[in-house]
């Protein structure tokens, strides 16, 4: 696919969505692996997902902030980029726990500052062809897919003790691509109807943002523990990394896609139906991971837990908040979602493990149960009920 204006710099920004994503095709499916390698327990590996998750709460907010008042936000990405590459780098020399936990919340800081501004930047530049989003961020995805498999491989020759040089590589690239990134003058920029504070008082945005945390809570043990789950059940690192990567395929597909999805269903529609197959797939993986086709089927539901309803959530957000709040309502989501939520998702998950991976995942199903039901009960009306066939983007992470 080509550039099809000056308008819609396809490739430029596709090929950031492609960097940022390689960085978590090592990171998701691999970290865990790495520390129970290094001779941590389930517990201590839930502490360390829940500092993840819990610097996610800050960060985004923090550079959000920082973004919507200096308007600075290329420099925020770039910087941003360059110290996530350089906080985690000490990993090369230590992995005992308390080094870890100061490297990784001090990388996972930086990183905060990378994705929000970046999809400001990204929605910005696409102007009235904002509805080809999806096509731009499955590079994304795309990437995710390559370096899963590709880490797979590497693993299962090398060993995951190697997981920290690997990892480092697609990050020092990423601060390399960061200089490809152009900005949008602010005259280009839409100016969307609302604002921060009026967001805030609306009881809709209240119920997406509880749902959101639900469902992130309900992941916590999906990214934090399926790759050991895979392993314990007699899993190669390369059939776990094809696991993994088939998720995202699915995830790649729903994004191509989007554009259709939003023309027929509402965003509550896709929300709660994303929500209900969550549940769904939370138990076909803690019951029945024994079977390669329950796996499979399961890993095929990413395109709703994370696709579809991530994809209804940008547009959520895009509606919801004013362009001078677009930088902070993006990391009050990511905040309230990834960070809250898979924090403690992340915590409870490491507490529970060692007990029973049933009750783990069966606890993730109910999660997304409940978020259902917050969305049935709150989220109506015609800011989310209209067809976003207009303007919603394909979907972000």
């Amino acid at each position: 696919m080509s550039e099809r204006s000056d308008a819609l710099p396809y490739w430029r920004l596709s090929s950031f969505y492609f960097l940022y994503f390689a960085c978590l095709g090592v990171m998701t499916p691999y970290w865990s692996l790495y520390l129970e390698d290094a001779g941590f327990d389930a517990p201590a590996i839930g502490v360390v997902l829940a500092v993840i998750a819990g610097t996610r709460i800050v960060a985004p907010n923090f550079w959000g902030w920082v973004a919507d008042r200096s308007g600075r936000r290329l420099s925020i990405i770039r910087g941003g980029a360059a110290m996530a590459a350089l906080c985690f780098a000490p990993l090369l020399l230590e992995d005992a726990l308390a080094w870890v936990v100061i490297c990784i919340a001090l990388h996972t800081f930086f990183w905060g500052a990378i994705l929000a501004q970046y999809e400001v930047i990204t929605l910005a530049s696409m102007g009235s062809e904002v509805q080809r989003y999806g096509q731009v961020r499955l590079w994304g995805s795309i990437s995710f897919v390559l370096l899963v498999v590709l880490g797979g491989e590497i693993f299962d020759r090398a060993g995951v003790r190697h997981f920290p040089m690997v990892m480092l590589i697609p990050l020092l690239l990423l601060a390399v691509g960061s200089f490809s990134i152009r900005d949008v003058a602010s005259s280009q920029q839409q100016l969307l109807a609302g604002s921060m504070r009026a967001a805030l008082r609306s009881p809709a945005v209240w119920s997406f943002l509880g749902a959101s945390f639900l469902l992130q809570f309900s992941h916590a043990p999906y990214y934090g523990f399926f790759s050991l789950l895979l392993a314990r059940a007699g899993y190669s690192s390369v059939g776990i990394g094809y696991l993994w990567a088939l998720g995202v395929v699915a995830e790649v597909l729903l994004f191509a896609l989007a554009h259709h999805l939003f023309r027929r269903f509402s965003l509550r529609q896709v929300l709660v139906a994303s929500l209900l197959l969550a549940a769904l797939r939370w138990l076909m993986i803690g019951f029945g991971a024994a079977s390669v086709g329950v796996l499979v089927l399961a890993q095929c539901l990413h395109a709703a837990t994370f696709g579809s309803f991530h994809a209804a959530s940008m547009e959520f957000v895009r509606r919801h908040f004013g362009h001078a709040g677009q930088g902070q309502g993006q990391a009050l989501y990511s905040a309230v979602s990834f960070g809250a939520g898979g924090a403690l998702g992340a915590l409870g998950s490491g507490w529970l493990w060692d007990r029973s991976q049933h009750l783990v995942f069966g606890i993730a199903a109910l999660a997304a149960l409940l978020g259902a039901v917050l969305l049935l009960c709150g989220l109506s009306g015609p800011p989310v009920e209209r067809s976003a066939a207009a303007a919603a983007p394909g979907g972000a992470r």
